[in-house]
């Protein structure tokens, strides 16, 4: 359910006929704390690249199905450590690694 300014941003949208762009929910305190430790103990991963990987392991939780009794945020945590460490989660995602490291 739309809350009451949702509703008014998505009627504005449609009156100018522009396509309404999806608000996603924000991450917690909690799991950004988490990121921000991971990312400060290593030199080249930054926390925008942990979030953003975070985010990927949400999208894929929800798409491609996941193991049985396994939590979203687990299997997101779950791709954020597979990130780090190199393992398929790092060539899953490697546009995100490529695009921070032309950055430095």
């Amino acid at each position: 359910m739309l809350t009451k300014e949702d509703k008014e941003y998505q009627d504005q949208c449609l009156e100018r006929g522009q396509e309404v762009a999806i608000r996603r929910k924000p991450l917690s305190a909690r799991v950004v704390s988490i990121l921000r430790s991971k990312a400060k103990n290593r030199k080249n991963i930054t926390l925008g690249m942990l979030k953003k990987v975070y985010r990927r392991g949400q999208g894929a939780y929800l798409s491609s199905g996941s193991r049985p009794r396994t939590s979203m945020a687990s299997w997101s945590m779950g791709r954020v450590n597979s990130y780090m460490r190199g393992d398929k989660a790092r060539t899953a995602d490697a546009a995100i690694y490529n695009k921070y490291q032309k950055r430095r």
